[in-house]
């Protein structure tokens, strides 16, 4: 929590989006102190809403119905429920949208059109709208009317043939990154060019639309691997825990457990084989440089695994830290939050709530933007549908009345 004045202070936000691309994108414009108006449908709400278990708890420790995968993305926003298929519903949000900075949207292609909800819409009415869509393929292509999921962008980018272990190997085969990693990725990307639009907006007086694609993004973050293949022609293949371009890079076993070593350079091999009791190791000419030991890693990582199956997890990364060679545990998450240094750098925040749903707060990871003049503001927990709905419509000229009217027609 902070009092200090935030870095989107006075920018507002109308978020059609929802499920993870589009809602990770604007809890990073949240976390900074913009005003997001997360819109969402009548008595149903985001998909993720009900997206469990695991549910989050109430103040007696019973499962609510409300999922924690919603959480994790939607803090700092106010919710507002409105049924975009009514007429009514749709002049109500032409009218927010009048007055946002941004409209972030992951409908299909050409899915709000038909309620003048599209980006040529709006901005005919407030030409300094920065208006961000985010869809599965982008907005042009043989696949731009098709949905995209996570997953199937995770294979159809090669993601998945470069995580998991080596056919033939136990447990071998394509296997999906632990979490939606392309989503929560265009998430950011769709985060940073907002930014820039906006402060392009700021130089000319004009908004402009993105197009933020999961395809583009999935071959965008297979970085070194992509580079890779488009500069030898051959694809990477799958390899486990080890890289491609250096080693010793991977886990070891332990006598307790497994550890992770990191080395990434020849200093930090011969510091590790100093410490380990084998100098040799390092003077040996088929380990002498990165590029030899991956040549040769056939030899020296067996030799390396008889050795760190002597001693504890523990007892390696106590050896080891103070000699700067990279080393550590291979945590479970419920270890990562008791990691002393996690807990300095309190990343799991509780934050109040107060929607009268006997769920008095939600806890969550912190935002990790840390700047010193305008840090994040944390100021509400992820909300319950339609809790502020009266509060925000009322920000926008909708009397008590006319609300009572909307309500009772079902708009709102």
């Amino acid at each position: 929590m902070t009092a200090k004045p935030a870095a989107l202070d006075g920018i507002k936000v109308l978020d059609l989006s929802r499920v993870l691309a589009g809602p990770w994108c604007t809890q990073i414009l949240a976390d900074l102190g913009a005003d997001v108006v997360k819109i969402e449908r009548p008595g149903v709400g985001d998909d993720t809403r009900t997206w469990g278990p695991p549910f989050i708890r109430d103040a007696n420790g019973n499962d609510t119905d409300q999922a924690s995968y919603f959480t994790a993305c939607n803090r700092n926003k106010r919710s507002v429920t409105v049924d975009m298929a009514t007429p009514e519903g749709q002049a109500l949000l032409k009218q927010m949208a009048a007055q946002a900075d941004i409209v972030v949207e992951n409908f299909k292609t050409g899915g709000l059109k038909q309620y003048g909800l599209d980006h040529e819409s709006l901005r005919a009415a407030n030409p300094r709208l920065v208006y961000c869509s985010v869809t599965g393929f982008g907005h042009d292509g043989p696949y731009a009317e098709r949905a995209g999921y996570d997953l199937m962008i995770q294979a159809m980018t090669g993601m998945m043939s470069i995580t998991g272990r080596p056919d033939g190997e136990p447990g071998g085969g394509p296997l999906r990154v632990g979490v939606a990693l392309t989503d929560l990725f265009t998430g950011v990307y769709a985060s940073t060019a907002i930014l820039a639009a906006l402060q392009v907006r700021d130089r000319t007086g004009e908004g402009q639309h993105i197009d933020m694609a999961l395809l583009d993004v999935g071959m965008a973050i297979l970085a070194n691997q992509a580079s890779a293949f488009l500069n030898t022609g051959k694809a990477p293949q799958r390899q486990g825990n080890t890289h491609p371009s250096l080693a010793p890079y991977q886990d070891f076993p332990t006598l307790d457990g497994s550890m992770l070593l990191a080395i990434g350079n020849n200093g930090q091999f011969a510091r590790f084989c100093e410490a380990a009791g084998h100098a040799e190791w390092a003077a040996d000419a088929r380990f002498a440089t990165n590029t030899l030991r991956v040549k040769h890693r056939g030899v020296l990582i067996p030799m390396m695994e008889a050795l760190t199956r002597t001693r504890t997890t523990t007892d390696w990364v106590t050896l080891l830290e103070d000699k700067a060679v990279p080393c550590g545990p291979i945590n479970d998450i419920a270890q990562a939050f008791d990691d002393a240094q996690v807990k300095s750098r309190g990343l799991a925040v509780t934050l109040p709530r107060d929607a009268g749903d006997g769920i008095e707060s939600i806890t969550g990871v912190a935002s990790p933007l840390r700047l010193t003049a305008t840090p994040p503001v944390l100021r509400h927990a992820p909300p319950a549908l339609g809790q502020h709905t009266r509060e925000v419509l009322a920000e926008f000229g909708i009397d008590g009345a006319r609300f009572d009217a909307l309500r009772a027609a079902g708009v709102v």
